[in-house]
């Protein structure tokens, strides 16, 4: 990391006046309505997509990465494009699987201070950037037909919990959630069991049924391609 780079990230930590606060937050609308106007835009073009998520810190020798690829692949030859958050990583991954299989293959990039860069496995012209978290988010649930969830960390476990919250709360209809590596999830999973459900009660049986864990890549596909035969649906929301 260069001086200015680490200035640059020190001084994006500093406390703002409450003046400052209210005049970004002016000016930082025209920002917003620009990015889901273009995101919007082009993402609109893409067809039934699937998204993959997972750590930006995953290596390209290491099993979640090469099975990440697999899944990619794999989903374009089911008639599915891929979206990644269009970093390094299982991002990159997915968006390498789908380059190999001559799919739509899109990345949804945002500045981070230490992880985030585009990587090369993207469609011509489907590389977007974003300013705003929750902007790109949008665009994740929109135009996802599916999410596919790979080992990561706190980024990948936010965009799972809230897809999951989305549909528990009827806010967008419901997609299949699959999680890989039963081994990986697995500890969360009896955490939810016990802690939220049968402890504390503030989840309901059924939301257990929101998600899936599998570790293969056919299991993954399986279960996308399942829930829309058997709920009678083209995945094509």
């Amino acid at each position: 990391m260069t001086p200015n780079e680490d200035r640059k990230i020190r001084e994006g930590f500093k406390p703002k006046t409450w003046n400052e606060i209210k005049t970004n937050d002016s000016w930082a609308i025209f920002k917003v309505m620009a990015e889901f106007v273009d995101g919007y835009e082009r993402l609109s073009r893409i067809g039934p997509s699937v998204s993959i998520f997972g750590s930006a810190r995953t290596k390209p020798d290491h099993k979640h990465y090469i099975l990440a690829e697999e899944i990619g692949y794999k989903l374009t030859q089911n008639g599915y494009g891929v979206i990644t958050g269009g970093g390094p990583g299982i991002m990159e991954a997915g968006n390498k699987g789908a380059h190999r299989g001559n799919g739509t293959s899109v990345g949804l990039n945002i500045e981070l201070p230490f992880e985030q860069s585009d990587n090369s496995y993207t469609s011509k012209g489907m590389s977007l950037d974003f300013d705003y978290f929750f902007v790109r988010k949008v665009m994740f649930v929109k135009y996802s037909q599916g999410f596919i969830v790979m080992p990561g960390g706190f980024g990948t476990l936010d965009e799972l919990f809230e897809a999951m919250t989305l549909i528990q709360t009827k806010k967008i209809g419901k997609f299949p959630i699959v999680l890989v590596d039963s081994d990986f999830w697995g500890g969360i999973i009896e955490w939810i069991k016990k802690v939220l459900l049968e402890e504390n009660e503030t989840i309901s049986t059924s939301d257990l049924d929101l998600f899936r864990i599998v570790d293969t890549a056919d299991q993954a596909i399986e279960h996308l391609n399942k829930f829309y035969t058997k709920n009678n649906l083209k995945p094509n929301f």
